[in-house]
């Protein structure tokens, strides 16, 4: 394990050093910066009030999406898993959403919301049918064999719950929340930069790339990667925690 963190450690260096060696070469702060401006550019926004107002008008809309999702991914999977019907209807939705390009979806949420929701709603179907998909995934892994017999011993619905289906679902659920994430905040922000909501990070990165103004640019692209990883890391330990200490269920990390 340390030596896997040695190696991440020597790969993260060589590719800051490759930056800083392209920029050097460009020489051109319009096309590219290299990293210590970047950082120098982050210290200059961390100290302004509108900085951390942005973060948490993004932040909070675009959570409040992917906790939406999960929500109703879940509730939408185990309503298919008791009925075929509903998940013949669907299907074809949800097939739709995954289809559609994340710009023309985000032109055509403009029509319905406003732009400051609109980081909200296009987090929310963008992550559902991760979850919705992961999730009845999981739920039909369970064993059967396992059912049978909790059947045959007439074990209570809650504790088949407990140790039959949240064992073979939380893996799914894990993957999905790993990958919507990444996909909520990046689908997020280009709502917002599309939809242009006053106050979010999105505005602020259109502002920067329409006055050339690069080392912003970058140093909010790194602030957007930043609490990306930041969230899920966050949200991945506390399912973890979830499952070892209420479940009982050791999930490997």
């Amino acid at each position: 394990m340390r030596k896997l963190r040695d190696y991440r450690l020597v790969c993260l260096f060589f590719w800051l050093f490759i930056w800083e060696f392209a920029a050097r070469r460009i020489d051109n702060a319009i096309l590219l910066v290299s990293p210590l401006q970047t950082l120098a550019t982050l210290g200059t926004l961390i100290r302004q009030t509108s900085f951390w107002e942005s973060i948490l008008f993004s932040f909070v809309r675009i959570t409040v999406g992917f906790l939406l999702a999960l929500f109703a991914g879940t509730l939408l999977a185990v309503l298919s898993w008791l009925s075929p019907l509903i998940e013949a209807l669907l299907s074809p939705l949800l097939r739709l959403i995954k289809a559609i390009p994340v710009a023309s979806f985000i032109i055509l949420a403009l029509l319905w919301v406003s732009s400051r929701n609109l980081s909200v709603l296009i987090s929310f179907f963008m992550v559902l049918p991760i979850v919705y998909t992961n999730l009845l995934s999981g739920i039909r892994e369970t064993s059967t064999e396992l059912l049978e017999m909790a059947q045959v011993f007439q074990i209570p619905l809650l504790r088949r719950l407990r140790y039959l289906y949240l064992p073979a679902v939380l893996p799914y659920l894990l993957s999905a929340c790993s990958v919507g994430l990444g996909l909520c905040f990046k689908s997020g922000i280009a709502a917002e930069i599309i939809g242009l909501p006053p106050g979010s990070i999105g505005e602020r990165l259109y502002e920067a790339k329409l006055y050339l103004m690069t080392p912003d640019l970058f140093a909010w692209t790194f602030v957007i990667v930043g609490i990306s990883f930041l969230l899920e890391f966050l949200v991945m330990r506390l399912l973890r925690i979830l499952v070892n200490h209420f479940l009982s269920v050791k999930i490997s990390k």
